[in-house]
């Protein structure tokens, strides 16, 4: 049996939090890079690319659910496989 390297299209909003409703869990069976106005970012929690903005975590802060407290960036948002 011959395995497909074949990955799925990174949708333009991704959360890497299952709770939520733009958790798309066939994206996180690869590696994913983001780049924030040309700079790469490895603690982003969420991004929109059409809006422009990714959230990561605001420092070591933590909601009363226990989930990181998140800041939003601004920026031009750039996905890709790693």
């Amino acid at each position: 049996m011959i395995m497909s390297d074949s990955k799925p299209t990174l949708p333009d909003h991704l959360s890497s939090n299952p709770r939520s409703p733009h958790h798309v869990a066939e994206c996180f069976e690869h590696e994913i890079g983001i780049r924030l106005n040309g700079k790469e970012l490895h603690n982003v929690e969420e991004y929109c690319i059409s809006e422009g903005w990714v959230k990561v975590p605001a420092g070591k802060a933590l909601d009363r659910r226990g989930q990181p407290m998140l800041m939003t960036r601004k920026g031009q948002v750039e996905a890709y496989y790693a």
